[in-house]
């Protein structure tokens, strides 16, 4: 993968903009309702994509790990399947209003509120509901308390924060970034190109991603909810508000009265979103934010109560991230203590076999030519020895071909598209 187009054309882009923000004059994202966003040549629809910073930082077409593993801060025994790890709590913002509100605890909101309240960071770069189009998102700067209250919850949508990273470059103080582990592989990518970038991008905060889902799964979701015109939507929240929370859609209807459809957390994600994720997630290899500095995900290692106030994992990648969460800790913003390294493969029982799956995707799809992100040092062939049965194994391999032939994806499909 050496150039942008053939990442695009490969099905291999995450979305996540740091092509964008690199080069703004020749690259602006757009939202493709059936995959994703995608950058696309501000030259006009069908011009190719020109290469440059963008493609040296691109996510979608390699992951690369740098970290020095004899380093003994880091728990062994989590590396291979895991990445960095040095320390793991599991907590909730203190602020009970923000506990409820976020997905799982608001742990994410809470770090964020202490940086802008107690360490004067200049804003926190994230993702957030379009005011005029609630079903889309935008790459959105908060900078107060008001800002995070209203941005809380999780957004099962397409994004990329990465497009906004110009604002933290034109900072003149530190910045905190939220987003999906692979926008955080490309912040920290291009803060190597970047140096103002660099100096000002203070802490990342990587959350746990089953994958993105285009836009057209939320419209289906919308559907199912009763909003069939989504420009009738005034709002909509996929979680939060409880623990995990309701999908929550409200419209306006023609006379001006409101409706109101909900959909649990199994009916929207498990029964609809996932459906929608795109390519590039089903061969992803992190799915907990292995290059950020803090991760946060849900602890599903115990059946959530009905009724339960949310909770995060806390997972600590960095010695930045050390200092940061416990000091947000002893400043009374995060109530979180250190619980069992164990609890992270516990709380997604499911990802090493995921990790071990990829490895049989990758295969298959080389084996027909096509195009495959490379990892480097995020281990994959172990576990598909070691977690999968054998039907498993060659499920891997040669149900990933027909996906691939069925989206077009071959290389003969697509050179006779372009001929």
């Amino acid at each position: 993968m050496n150039s942008l187009d053939a990442v695009v054309r490969g099905g291999l882009c995450t979305g996540c903009g740091a092509c964008a923000y690199l080069q703004p004059d020749e690259i602006v994202m757009a939202d493709i309702p059936h995959s994703g966003r995608r950058p696309v040549a501000r030259a006009g629809a069908n011009a190719p994509l020109p290469d440059g910073d963008g493609i040296k930082v691109c996510p979608g077409a390699s992951l690369e790990h740098t970290y020095d593993a004899r380093d003994p801060v880091f728990r062994r025994e989590l590396m291979a399947g895991w990445g960095p790890v040095r320390t793991i709590f599991e907590g909730y913002s203190s602020d009970p209003a923000i506990r409820f509100a976020g997905s799982s605890g608001g742990a994410a909101t809470a770090l964020a509120l202490y940086a802008l309240e107690s360490q004067g960071f200049q804003g926190v770069l994230h993702t957030g509901a379009r005011a005029d189009a609630p079903w889309l998102n935008e790459t959105v700067v908060s900078r107060n308390r008001q800002d995070l209250e209203t941005r809380t919850g999780s957004r099962y949508a397409p994004a990329s924060p990465c497009d906004g990273l110009g604002e933290i470059e034109r900072g003149s103080g530190p910045w905190m970034f939220i987003a999906k582990p692979c926008d955080v592989a490309g912040a920290q990518r291009a803060r190597k190109v970047r140096p103002a970038l660099d100096r000002n991008l203070a802490i990342t905060v990587g959350f746990f991603c089953a994958g993105t889902p285009s836009t057209n799964g939320t419209l289906a979701m919308l559907k199912a909810m009763g909003v069939v015109d989504p420009a009738q939507l005034v709002s909509l929240r996929y979680r939060g508000n409880g623990w995990p929370g309701l999908a929550t859609a409200i419209a306006r209807n023609a006379d001006g009265s409101e409706k109101r459809g909900e959909m649990t957390y199994a009916q929207s994600w498990g029964g609809i979103l996932t459906k929608h994720v795109q390519w590039r997630c089903r061969l992803c290899a992190d799915h907990t934010g292995e290059f950020a500095d803090i991760a946060v995900g849900d602890p599903w290692y115990r059946d959530i109560q009905p009724g339960e106030s949310g909770s995060s994992l806390v997972v600590v990648r960095t010695e930045r991230g050390a200092r940061f969460v416990e000091d947000a800790i002893a400043k009374g913003y995060l109530t979180a203590a250190p619980v069992d390294p164990a609890l992270l493969p516990a709380s997604q029982p499911n990802l090493l076999k995921t990790r071990g799956s990829m490895w049989g995707r990758l295969a298959g799809i080389k084996l027909i030519g096509g195009a495959t992100p490379r990892y480097i040092r995020l281990p994959t062939f172990r576990f598909w020895l070691s977690k999968l049965s054998l039907k498993e194994k060659f499920v891997s391999v040669v149900g990933t071909i027909r996906r691939c032939i069925g989206k077009g994806l071959h290389p003969l499909q697509q050179r006779s598209r372009s001929s």
